[in-house]
């Protein structure tokens, strides 16, 4: 019987965006269910990359106690250069520290590996093999994939060869894990192609529909009542596609009635402000730093549309969790990438349209001016979303599924 369960993560709260979040929320809610739970991790850091003043003089090993979960943390390498070389420092900087903290953990049931990093599982491994435990294996994103799909990782002989010995290695790590899961259906079947040896599950993220509900949120500052208003909230990175963003954007800055609001941080948020500085986009789009989790709510409601462009060619390596609080706000979204992706799916299921290609600049941009004209129309979609939700994504019922999938171990 499961008992004792390890997390190995190098997101975790204080984090509370992505995958620090929900982590820190299945731990959190295993422990009000009777679990001992403790966490191997990172010094927080994101989504801003820096590791907050409050924690920058604690030494290298640090333990502490959040709501019931033990946490052991390692100060590890987070770069400024966020390149390629320096994103693999980061990796072994994480998984070489944590391995002392491996022996800091006497007894576990279950090592539950989140991915990224991949590297994690080999942490898990040594664990499950020294406690005799089962390890679970989550995946959030194909990483490896991901890098070469987005053009992080160029493509040469090099470049191939490397590739091919990555997959080798997460094909390996993959087949030691007693149980494997991912975050959309489409995920699962990429795990069954990489390792037809496994069966893996399908284990989402989730949303709290109580938390983030239009029927109980305040006006956030952000955001103008008197303003059709088109937010983007999450992370600023290289797999959303910004020149449909920025297209959109210079259609859109004709009327006086329409305002972007830019709430974010990320390796591309830099260079992403210049090209909106350079278009003279500034001030037709506002931006601001990431908000804190409880303001979240507010934020998400508070907007009349949600946008997300993803590139074309990051069809199943990433479910963006970002979607799940856009679509319980019951404000509607619109969304660009590949048409056969699970997120086309899930919102054509709930909205019933405003999923689009990136070539669709037309239709995008008639799609934002349609809402923003149909109050009636705005409403309807906005409600379906949120059902939609509630009805297959809300975080009890898939927090106490976990809890039956490892009651059969």
């Amino acid at each position: 019987m499961i008992k004792d369960i390890t997390f190995i993560t190098v997101n975790y709260a204080p984090e509370d965006t992505a995958i620090g979040l929900y982590t820190s929320q299945l731990a959190e809610f295993l422990v009000t269910k009777g679990y001992n739970v403790s966490v191997i991790t990172g010094f927080p850091y994101y989504p801003m990359w820096k590791i907050p003043e409050h924690y920058q003089d604690k030494p290298r090993f640090y333990s502490e106690e959040i709501n019931g979960v033990t946490i052991y943390r390692y100060k590890f390498y987070v770069p400024e250069n966020r390149n390629f070389f320096h994103r693999i420092l980061h990796i072994l900087s994480f998984n070489f520290g944590n391995v002392f903290n491996l022996k800091k953990i006497k007894k576990a049931d279950l090592v539950f590996c989140n991915i990224p990093f991949t590297t994690n599982v080999v942490l898990g491994l040594f664990l499950k093999r020294r406690l005799k435990a089962k390890l679970w294996t989550s995946i959030k994103d194909f990483e490896f994939d991901a890098a070469y799909e987005s053009g992080l990782l160029k493509q040469n002989p090099i470049s191939a060869a490397f590739k091919k010995l990555l997959y080798k290695i997460e094909a390996y790590l993959f087949v030691k894990s007693d149980i494997i899961s991912s975050i959309s259906f489409k995920m699962v079947d990429r795990i069954k192609l990489k390792a037809p040896q496994t069966n893996p599950v399908f284990f989402p993220d989730w949303v709290d529909v109580d938390f983030i509900n239009p029927d109980n949120y305040k006006q956030h500052d952000y955001i103008s009542k008197d303003k059709f208003t088109i937010l983007y909230s999450g992370n600023i990175g290289q797999k959303q596609n910004w020149e449909v963003y920025i297209n959109l954007a210079k259609k859109l800055q004709q009327y006086p009635d329409i305002d972007f609001v830019l709430v974010g941080e990320g390796a591309y948020k830099n260079e992403l402000l210049q090209v909106l500085k350079d278009n003279n986009l500034m001030g037709f789009i506002r931006y601001y730093e990431p908000i804190p989790y409880e303001d979240l709510s507010n934020l998400l409601c508070s907007a009349d549309l949600h946008v997300l462009f993803q590139k074309s060619d990051v069809i199943d390596s990433v479910m963006p969790s970002k979607i799940l609080g856009m679509m319980s706000s019951a404000r509607p979204s619109v969304i660009t990438g590949d048409l056969s992706s699970e997120v086309a799916r899930h919102i054509n299921s709930s909205q019933g349209w405003g999923y689009y290609t990136n070539e669709d600049s037309d239709a995008i941009y008639n799609a934002v001016l349609t809402l923003k004209n149909d109050k009636n129309l705005q409403k309807e979609t906005g409600e379906k979303a949120r059902a939609y939700m509630v009805e297959n994504f809300s975080k009890n019922m898939i927090l106490n599924s976990f809890i039956e999938k490892i009651n059969t171990l």
